[in-house]
């Protein structure tokens, strides 16, 4: 659904199941913004996913929207400590997420 949505919008979308994919991916080819599920399948869950992301030069400055059915203080706490821009709990509003990532990509843009 959410990657429908945001292709919808007009964006390119690389969906990956695992946390170590959207590693590889992230690493090799940095993409303007990144959509985070913290439940991920592997070695990598998407907290781990978010340090690493944060933790490498080419990658650090990349806004991480984390989107997840962990709805607890403590997941959220987690994910702000790991370097997440945003956190969406869902079910969630797709018309904000649209929002969020429009003005995260202006952010990003008036850097340049």
């Amino acid at each position: 659904m959410i990657e429908a949505l945001v292709q919808a919008r007009g964006y390119s979308v690389i969906a990956v199941g695992t946390g170590s994919k959207a590693l590889d991916i992230a690493l090799t080819d940095p993409p303007d913004l990144i959509l985070l599920d913290l439940m991920l399948p592997g070695q990598f869950d998407g907290f781990e996913v978010c340090r690493r992301i944060r933790s490498e030069t080419t990658t650090a400055q990349i806004p991480v929207v984390v989107i997840s059915a962990l709805d607890d203080e403590e997941s959220k706490s987690r994910a702000t400590q790991a370097g997440a821009t945003a956190y969406y709990t869902k079910p969630f509003s797709p018309l904000a997420l649209l929002k969020e990532i429009e003005r995260l990509r202006e952010l990003m843009r008036a850097k340049d």
